[in-house]
């Protein structure tokens, strides 16, 4: 069994809690290696090596670290292969979809390059007579980012990147589920010139996220994983005098009007919907059918599942994997166990041999076919809830107006689609809806990494998204320097307020 470890101060470090966890490869259902939990003392250690990292690295030169992040960029590409194989072992999802993530996570380091430009500063000069006032960004220190289990690559580039870029130390604490491709990640940082200490992987669970929540030296930390933990983190960071940024949970729904094309957005629905196994934020889980397309929609969707092919992530002809574990599966599948019973209308059942597509050799891995629930509606665990897997609903309403409240009125916001050919409808669309990333005739509207990513309501808390311009803003503070050169010969005493004029 392959013990894994931490990595602190750049090089590999020994679990001394004496608790761990097993990591599996969910495709077969084995356990691959374990990973060490760590304590807060652990975590104290990482973060202490962090900080004196962070004090020469903030210091040095721009330009040397947008040359240690061209020299990342290219090693992560390189290694993109290498990348997508240990998050395919670890996750499940099939290596076309895991080479897509280390594709999408490598934009932000190319973003972070132009960290020299990102980070200028404003100037004014005479704002009074012989007074010139300028704005610096400053690195903040010590930064933690909690990353969950279905981007173990892309997520941690979505905050690493630019922590560095600006000049902080970053501690990583990776899921416990696939722990791997952190590592990969920080040996790659290593070997690009990122200095011992400025980047760390504490492997943990909820007693290391509490660690670093209450540590007094983190100065921000960053979260993406299920709304309640979200809160947790918002609420436990700030009572500790900490930056906050946690992405929640999402109930993602994509509209779809009378007039857009069916078979598109059927197309559409199965990759958005079954896609990692529906094992994404922005997956769309809810598809919200408009009046008279429901029926032709629902039955080119249904028509749709069975060429869909479940297997290995490693095997190149699979197009979903398996769920992460065991307990997930269980879970996912315990919704559809009830969901006609709380009203919904079965359409293609996950558990049975007819969601399961041509590949039925799936006993041994932790796979769930894909389901289709027609008649979906607010009441229903099937409708309220995150479920996080390979299930999709449908809801019939009569009207866009009828669709538009449906999807306001979801205590999330993270994401959302509309299908359409009317320009007029669309733009109404993107301008009514309560969400923080919408797509028109994108199922999956993920902004490229020169934006930023970030839902509303209970899909964010803090009122900071997540990398691009944002993550700049996020890990720096601006300080505003205000100088005067007089003439010795006009100088005086002045008690009052410092006036402009």
């Amino acid at each position: 069994m392959h013990a894994l470890q931490h990595f602190i101060g750049g090089k590999s470090v020994a679990g001394t809690s004496g608790r761990e966890a097993p990591v599996f490869d969910p495709a077969r259902g084995v356990q691959t290696a374990n990973v060490p939990l760590a304590s807060a003392a652990e975590v104290a250690d990482a973060v202490e090596v962090a900080k004196e990292a962070a004090a020469e690295w903030g210091a040095g030169s721009l330009s040397a670290r947008a040359a240690v992040l061209f020299r990342l960029r290219d090693l992560v590409g390189r290694a993109a292969p290498d990348l997508a194989k240990a998050v395919t072992a670890e996750h499940g999802k099939v290596l076309s979809d895991a080479a897509g993530e280390v594709a999408r996570g490598l934009e932000n380091i190319e973003f972070a390059c132009g960290i020299p430009h990102l980070l200028k500063g404003a100037h004014s000069t005479e704002v009074s007579t012989g007074v010139d006032v300028h704005t610096a960004l400053e690195p903040i220190g010590v930064v933690a980012g909690i990353t969950p289990f279905n981007f173990p690559v892309m997520v941690p580039l979505w905050m690493m990147a630019n922590a560095i870029a600006c000049g902080n130390a970053f501690v990583l604490k990776p899921s416990e589920r696939d722990p791997s491709p952190s590592l990969l990640l920080a040996e790659l940082a290593k070997e690009a010139g990122v200095p011992d200490g400025v980047l760390n992987v504490v492997h943990g669970d909820a007693e290391a996220v509490d660690a670093l929540l209450a540590h007094p030296d983190v100065a921000a930390v960053s979260f993406v994983g299920s709304t309640p933990i979200a809160r947790h983190v918002y609420e436990e960071g700030a009572r500790h005098g900490k930056r906050v940024q946690a992405l929640g949970g999402a109930k993602n729904h994509m509209i779809v009007l009378p007039d857009a094309d069916v078979d598109a957005a059927a197309d559409a629905a199965i990759s958005a919907g079954y896609g990692s196994a529906g094992e994404r934020c922005m997956a769309i889980s809810v598809v919200v059918a408009v009046g008279s397309v429901a029926d032709p929609l629902v039955e080119a969707i249904s028509k749709r599942i069975p060429s869909v092919v479940i297997g290995p992530g490693d095997d190149p002809e699979s197009q979903m994997g398996p769920l992460v574990t065991a307990q997930h599966r269980d879970r996912v599948r315990a919704y559809i166990d009830g969901a006609e019973a709380e009203g919904a209308r079965l359409v293609v059942d996950g558990r049975t041999r007819a969601g399961c597509g041509p590949n039925a050799a799936l006993a041994d891995g932790f796979f769930l076919g894909c389901t289709l629930l027609d008649e979906v509606r607010p009441g229903m665990r099937a409708y309220d809830d995150e479920i996080f897997g390979p299930v999709l609903g449908v809801a019939r309403v009569p009207t866009y107006a009828a669709a538009l409240a449906l999807v306001n009125a979801s205590p999330y916001g993270n994401g959302t689609a509309i299908f359409t050919r009317d320009g007029g409808a669309a733009r109404r669309f993107q301008r009514e809806v309560t969400s923080g990333m919408v797509g028109v005739n994108v199922a999956i509207p993920v902004p490229v990494g020169f934006h930023s990513f970030g839902g509303w309501k209970s899909s964010l808390f803090g009122d900071s998204a997540m990398y691009g311009p944002e993550g700049i803003r996020f890990y720096t503070r601006p300080k505003v320097v205000t100088t005067r050169w007089p003439d010795p010969s006009t100088s005086e005493i002045d008690l009052g307020f410092p006036r402009t004029r």
